[in-house]
């Protein structure tokens, strides 16, 4: 096996073709601004459900803070991406012994990353589908925002989210197993 000098210049080509993987910086920093946007929801929707904590139901409070939770998740979801995506495809963040370094970020790979975002999707659809459930109980009601097809569609997608993840992870492990 021929070994090279790992201080060695890369030859053109493979440098242009190493090098394009800061093409994805944008991408990321695009990201880090939707960040900024679901901040900025959360504070809007936690100004909406004070401002009406003496008016609103306990459902219409409950659909509230649900919608609050499904912020956070897709909140931590980008984080995920942005911090996990950029130390594995772009360039490590050189954060060992730090502090606030997240656990998970120590042994992330592309295999972990997928898992990771599919088990988030999973808690982003719960979130989702158990305000669907909520608001159920005004279907067939003038003010009722849901269907019975609706409903039926959801399940069904959140189903084949767990299986989808299901299968994702299966596959990691038994890529993992191979090596």
């Amino acid at each position: 096996m021929l070994e090279t000098d790992p201080n060695a210049p890369l030859r053109p080509l493979p440098l242009l073709i190493f090098s394009s993987r800061w093409l994805q910086l944008p991408l990321y920093l695009g990201l880090i601004v939707a960040q900024v946007v679901y901040v900025l929801l959360f504070l809007k929707e936690l100004w909406h459900l004070v401002s009406h904590t003496f008016t609103f139901t306990e459902q219409q409070i409950m659909l509230v803070v649900l919608g609050l939770i499904d912020v956070v998740m897709i909140s931590n979801l980008l984080i995920m991406v942005i911090v996990g995506g950029y130390e594995t495809f772009v360039s490590r963040l050189g954060l060992k012994g730090h502090p606030d370094q997240p656990e998970w970020l120590s042994h992330v790979n592309a295999g972990v990353l997928k898992v990771k975002l599919a088990m988030a999707i999973i808690g982003i659809s719960s979130i989702h589908l158990l305000r669907t459930f909520i608001e159920a109980g005004a279907m067939g009601t003038p003010t009722g925002r849901v269907t019975e097809t609706g409903v039926m569609w959801q399940t069904i997608i959140h189903g084949m989210f767990i299986v989808s993840a299901i299968g994702i992870a299966w596959v990691d492990k038994m890529t993992q197993q191979k090596h």
